[in-house]
């Protein structure tokens, strides 16, 4: 599983679980869009926060659980946490650090295909970032999927991706060979209202995981949490695009699992 460091806190917390679970989990390392004001709070300036996240990466990678530089890109819809202008400065800068680290990119594009596609493609055609990378927890349009696609980056599906039925019209355009699955927990689960639950979920007899769900108050270990969205959910995830697509779910995840191996390069 991959753990996803957001700011550089959360990154030192990611990679010291890890370690903790070394062979079970990898992470990232990066600054996501809504964190972006984090390098301008530094107390010791944007520069010195740049240089300790890239001591972090850099020390991640060599440890072997740092496989992958991000959450970075831009958010557009929450502009609330951090203004567009802010984002894109950050991005610029994590985009120019990561040609040093040569790990592929973990990226978050919410309505700002433009901007994000004008500032991400030229690292990309000519070569600055030759690891490629995913756009994770894809909701854009088949035209921007198909952008990203031709720049050689991954799309990466989840319950977010699959809430109405435009959204599943454009997973049905994902090329398998650039196909990713996650579950993005404990958010981004499937909900009854979602389009994916309406056709492929809500009918079935069986249910596709296996796991009694409960208030939190009530955890324990081998049970979900009511409202959370699981690591496990992932089935769930593959069933759906397996339906749009009319392939099997085994099919899907086989390609989902290649893609994943290649570009994380794990073992």
């Amino acid at each position: 599983m991959l753990v996803t460091g957001s700011c550089l806190a959360e990154t030192r917390s990611a990679m010291k679980l890890c370690k903790e679970h070394q062979g079970m989990l990898y992470c990232t390392a990066g600054v996501h869009p809504c964190s972006s004001l984090q390098f301008e709070n530094h107390e010791g300036g944007a520069e010195d926060y740049l240089k300790q996240l890239r001591e972090a990466a850099k020390a991640g990678k060599e440890e072997g659980v740092v496989k992958a530089f991000g959450e970075i890109g831009l958010d557009y819809d929450r502009l609330n946490f951090a203004p567009a202008e802010t984002q894109r400065k950050y991005f610029q800068w994590q985009l120019d650090l990561a040609t040093e680290l040569d790990l592929p990119l973990f990226l978050h594009s919410r309505a700002c295909h433009e901007d994000f596609y004008n500032m991400l493609s030229p690292y990309l055609k000519d070569g600055k970032l030759c690891r490629g990378g995913v756009v994770h927890s894809f909701t854009g349009t088949v035209a921007e999927m198909k952008d990203l696609v031709e720049l050689g980056l991954y799309i990466g599906v989840n319950g977010c991706s699959l809430k109405t039925q435009e959204n599943l019209d454009v997973v049905k355009e994902i090329p398998l060979t650039h196909l990713m699955l996650e579950t993005d927990g404990p958010w981004c689960e499937i909900r009854p209202s979602h389009a994916s639950h309406q056709q492929f979920i809500k009918d079935r007899e069986e249910p596709l995981v296996p796991f009694k769900a409960v208030k939190k108050e009530k955890f324990q270990p081998g049970l979900m949490v009511k409202g959370r969205c699981e690591p496990c959910s992932i089935v769930a995830v593959a069933h759906v695009i397996a339906g749009v697509k009319n392939v099997s779910t085994e099919q899907v995840a086989q390609h989902a699992w290649d893609n994943t191996q290649k570009l994380f390069n794990l073992n």
